[in-house]
């Protein structure tokens, strides 16, 4: 069972989730000859002010 895992911002809404999962299914099952229903999609949100880039919170970075 292909797993395909993704981390990225908290802010997608229900619907943008279900589009991202939709899409690398699709995308995934078609370059590598598998069958949809054997692939498992994780989001893994993470909040900005987890994040850390050149020493400086994301979210310190989208407040500039």
């Amino acid at each position: 069972m292909p797993v395909i895992t993704i981390e990225g911002p908290s802010n997608l809404s229900k619907e943008k989730k279900a589009k991202l999962i939709s899409d690398l299914t699709s995308t995934a099952s078609e370059i590598l000859n598998i069958p949809k229903q054997a692939f498992t999609v994780i989001i893994k949100e993470n909040e900005a002010e987890n994040i850390g880039v050149g020493g400086v919170q994301l979210s310190e970075l989208h407040t500039v």
